[in-house]
């Protein structure tokens, strides 16, 4: 049962998540330039590879999209997130970043950090970057096992201390918690509080990709719920700006572990571009929920304002377990990539949070 406490802060966030909901305002985009990766990470949602089938998209291919956002927002106000794949694959980032920054759009990259020499982040910072988020998921070994490749740890670590300790643009670092670094949180907290690093989000890996076979990453109710208390605990401490990730509602943790309340932005304030041209919402929902392909015509905004309805109405989610869910109100259903695709909800943090 909810708290007092818990129950008074959702019921006043709801107005305000209610009206984001009617007004879409697009806030972020990602762009998924590329399927390549030099990493085979064990829990990867797009299986990417070191080659892909799909090629990566073109810069002229992407910029009519941030023409189309251009011409109904302000550019300023709308977060340009590269994703993939590894966007470092790509030789041509910077100039893709500059084409950005030219535009008005912050940008910043999602990167597993093994290609981030000092030289290469300067060349990126000369091209308008705003915002890094680099992968950290252990200490050592661990890392190196959930990365699917030995010696990655050294890099990643590198390249974290060097954005946290150059003062020049947003960061944060971000571990999937899974069995293994379930048990170095505290070592991966004290690691980052030495080097420097203000900001950290944890995930817990969910049955997609990869991971869907992998028993390994998927942690018991009670890791689960011990996660939650060491995120309490560790935002209590002050020493590092602790966060849970977007997804999830987690009763008597909402408002304890994150700055806000669960609230899915997925085509209510984000969208995305995929690498086939699909406009989509978050790169982590299935392609099945695609909302229209820039390379059959269609134009970003177009989308954006005039579909999305199953993003933005979600009472179809009011299914199964979520039928009868005396939270629906709190949580419309989960995050929209916990949803197969028949609509059937694939995970739920609560049953988690419950489970022996």
């Amino acid at each position: 049962m909810l708290s007092p406490r818990h129950k008074l802060g959702l019921e006043l966030s709801q107005p305000l998540i209610d009206r984001v909901r009617r007004e879409h305002p697009l806030t972020a985009v990602f762009w998924e330039c590329t399927l390549r990766c030099n990493l085979q990470c064990r829990h990867c949602g797009s299986d990417c590879h070191v080659t892909s089938s799909i090629k990566d998209m073109p810069l002229e291919d992407f910029l009519p999209v941030l023409d189309s956002i251009a011409r109904e927002t302000n550019p300023n106000k709308v977060m340009i997130n590269v994703t993939g794949g590894e966007p470092l694959v790509r030789k041509d980032l910077e100039v893709c970043g500059k084409a950005f920054y030219d535009r008005g759009f912050p940008w910043g990259i999602v990167t597993n950090g093994q290609l981030l020499t000092p030289q290469r982040f300067h060349s990126l910072l000369e091209s308008g970057l705003r915002s890094v988020t680099v992968s950290l998921d252990g200490i050592g070994p661990t890392h190196d096992w959930m990365r699917g490749l030995e010696g990655s740890y050294p890099k990643a670590l590198a390249a974290l201390r060097m954005v946290a300790g150059s003062g020049t643009v947003e960061y944060d670092a971000v571990t999937c918690v899974n069995k293994r670094s379930y048990k170095e949180l505290e070592a991966i907290k004290n690691l980052l509080v030495e080097n420097g690093v203000k900001a950290w989000r944890l995930f817990t890996v969910f049955p997609v990709g990869r991971a869907a076979k992998d028993p390994e990453l998927r942690l018991s109710g009670e890791e689960f719920r011990g996660t939650m208390e060491f995120i309490k605990r560790t935002r209590k401490e002050g020493l590092i700006n602790v966060s849970y990730g977007c997804e999830g509602f987690l009763e008597n943790y909402e408002g304890d572990v994150r700055d806000h309340f669960f609230f899915c932005n997925a085509g209510i304030t984000t969208g995305s571009v995929m690498a086939d041209g699909s406009i989509a919402a978050c790169p982590s929902i299935r392609a099945d929920y695609s909302q229209g392909n820039i390379y059959k015509g269609d134009d970003f905004m177009e989308v954006w304002n005039t579909r999305y309805a199953i993003y933005r109405d979600r009472t179809w989610m009011k299914t199964g377990p979520c039928a009868s869910c005396r939270y629906w109100r709190y949580c419309r259903g989960n995050g929209m990539h916990l949803r197969d695709s028949s609509g059937n909800l694939i995970f739920c943090h609560l049953e988690r949070l419950h489970e022996k």
